[in-house]
């Protein structure tokens, strides 16, 4: 009798590749229109540094070209277009600037250089981590409270949903007012600003989990003579996993997000808000991008963490 052929393996490799080579498409795509836009943006400056070292451009009067179309400039002067990708001070920096940049201030550079982004991006965690800390207990808590109770259901759900819509850039600035003039300062205000971006999230998905058991597995703990606190370890929280997880991948962004907000009104000198704010003030172009993509890096590894923590915990409970 033929054993069955083992096609394990085989399986998984093709699931990845077929994951992967998508990415990889999208990703292409994305950098060739990205070094296309750069030629109208970046092509005023490309030509006003040609007049400059005395090359002859089309047209010779300065203020035709700037009232001019950056499509329009670079078909009359196709011989810039190639300087578009290499000025230190573009509109639009290239990916490759971008790369070398987040090269030179990651690996390049000391960890506990004020210059490395890898310094920045920890003050920026740790202000991230201890705000979602604050945002996921609180959200907790609050379903928790949500789901047992009507009155929390009808009194707190709206004012959690209308706190949203308080624009985070309006509001930042007056929790630091506030934590200033009772003396909290560094890390906490920063913290509180992300716990309330991240704590929305988390109070959505958690109330919608524990409602997620439909009648008929609350009847039957009711036949057993559960209580309600029996109903909820051994029912409702379990769950309430899977849409917890989700939840906490959108905050542990938005606190991410909030973190970096609060850095700019304080005018601190060390994290990810701060290196974009540096770089906003010098007209350093190049500086702005690596620090956002630095941040978007760090949300990704953020989610990714989150991610594996939700595959080992959901397959222990066997929900995998």
């Amino acid at each position: 009798m033929t054993e069955p052929v083992d096609t394990t393996p085989s399986r998984w490799a093709s699931g990845v590749t077929g994951i992967v080579f998508p990415v990889l498409v999208v990703l292409a795509i994305i950098t060739a229109i990205w070094y296309a836009v750069c030629v109208p943006m970046n092509i005023h400056g490309a030509v006003q540094s040609a007049e400059r070292a005395g090359v002859v451009v089309i047209p010779e009067d300065a203020k035709t070209r700037r009232e001019m179309g950056g499509v329009a400039l670079a078909l009359q002067n196709t011989g810039e277009i190639s300087d578009v990708w290499s000025q230190d001070r573009p509109r639009l920096p290239a990916p490759h600037q971008v790369a070398v940049e987040l090269w030179k201030t990651t690996v390049l550079k000391k960890v506990t250089s004020k210059r490395s982004l890898i310094y920045h991006g920890w003050i920026t965690l740790s202000a991230t981590l201890l705000g979602f800390a604050f945002g996921t207990g609180l959200g907790i808590l609050l379903a928790i409270g949500i789901v047992h109770s009507r009155v929390m259901d009808m009194s707190v759900m709206p004012w959690a949903i209308i706190s949203q819509t308080i624009p985070i850039i309006a509001l930042a600035p007056m929790i630091i007012v506030v934590l200033y003039s009772i003396g909290v300062q560094g890390i906490i205000p920063k913290a509180v600003i992300s716990a309330y971006l991240s704590f929305f999230p988390v109070v959505v998905g958690m109330v919608k989990g524990l409602r997620s058991p439909d009648a008929m597995q609350l009847d039957l703990l009711r036949t057993y003579s559960a209580s309600k606190a029996q109903g909820f370890w051994k029912l409702r929280l379990p769950a309430s996993m899977p849409y917890l997880f989700t939840s906490l991948k959108i905050g542990i962004a938005a606190s991410l997000v909030g973190a970096i907000v609060g850095e700019l009104p304080t005018g601190a000198v060390s994290g990810l808000g701060a290196r974009l704010l540096a770089g906003s003030y010098y007209g350093q172009t190049v500086q702005i991008w690596s620090a956002l993509f630095a941040a978007a890096i760090l949300a990704a590894c953020l989610v990714a963490i989150l991610g594996v923590i939700e595959r080992v915990t959901l397959k222990r409970m066997g929900m995998a």
